[in-house]
């Protein structure tokens, strides 16, 4: 019988199949994976040490397929996993659960201690799209002073900002060359414009950089359309709310319809997707930045802090 950190323990009656017991697998006592198992299960959340017997068997977490008692597997599909194994590629709950042990200073030893896991399926949820029980997402959040729903992302819908405050921020300047790198990603980005009416506004719109100008499509009309023929403030940022920091990169200059057809159909052609918000969009706005600065929050230099 060979188990990885997750998989779920399943003792049944052999006749019957009925089952008696399950729980997580959240300790390996082998490398190779045999028995021992450090088990917690379904219906007390009690952690315990299990040398499993010819009425149990692994049911793997990653294919949730039920395993033999010999640690036999069904045969492959022929896909292969996005990843090699052991490589860091954490889900949502494992990121999550990453930044408030940091926030907490608390070692992943401490952690496991607390949550009665072993430091080793800390690591593993930490590090994999893992999916723990109910009961060990539950010791978990206990040991982090947090709840389970947060740790699943409960509030990831709200406005960005309403997170921790860094203990000791850092704001720094961004220079030109870093600016327009970050430009360069694309995506959603917000335009200033005074509408003809005369008020002001501030809309998102998809755009791209082509040749240092950033582009976007409109509609004859439009507020974004009202940017061509004035200068203009375009911004674009990014916050991780759950690291608590971010950047953002302000672009001033003039704004101009692209009217020359083959330049219309190159842009049409290097878009790199559809407008979000659909339908006929066929006028190109070109802004032409002559001021950009940009700003970057980041946690200070802790020497500065000891």
């Amino acid at each position: 019988m060979h188990a990885h950190l997750g998989d779920r323990l399943v003792v049944e009656s052999p006749t019957t199949g009925v089952v008696r017991r399950d729980g997580e697998i959240v300790g390996l006592h082998h490398e190779d994976g045999t028995p021992p198992y450090d088990v917690r299960w379904s219906d007390t959340e009690n952690v315990t040490l299990m040398f499993p017997g010819p009425d149990a068997h692994i049911q793997h977490l990653e294919s949730e397929e039920t395993g033999t008692a010999d640690g036999t597997t069904p045969p492959a599909t022929g896909e292969q996993p996005a990843t090699a194994p052991g490589t860091p590629n954490p889900g949502d709950i494992g990121r999550r659960l990453a930044v408030e042990r940091r926030r907490r200073g608390l070692s992943r030893e401490e952690t496991a201690r607390r949550a009665r896991i072993s430091p080793q399926y800390l690591a593993y949820v930490e590090e994999q799209p893992a999916d723990p029980t109910t009961a060990t997402l539950l010791a978990l959040a206990g040991a982090l002073d947090t709840t389970a729903s947060a740790l699943r992302g409960a509030g990831a819908d709200r406005p960005p900002g309403q997170g921790h405050a860094l203990p000791h921020p850092q704001l720094s300047d961004l220079g030109p060359e870093e600016c327009r790198q970050l430009l360069s990603t694309h995506g959603v980005g917000r335009v200033a414009v005074t509408t003809p009416g005369g008020r002001p506004a501030v809309v998102p719109v998809n755009y791209e950089v082509v040749d240092e100008a950033i582009v976007f499509r409109t509609k004859p009309g439009s507020v974004p359309a009202a940017a061509a023929g004035n200068e203009v403030a375009f911004e674009v940022d990014h916050v991780d709310e759950a690291l608590s920091r971010g950047w953002s990169v302000l672009a001033v200059g003039p704004a101009s319809t692209v009217t020359e057809p083959d330049a219309v159909r190159e842009l049409a052609r290097r878009a790199h997707t559809g407008t979000w918000a659909g339908g006929t969009r066929d006028v190109w706005v070109s802004i032409r930045p002559t001021h950009l600065t940009g700003k970057r929050i980041t946690p200070a230099d802790r020497r500065t802090h000891r």
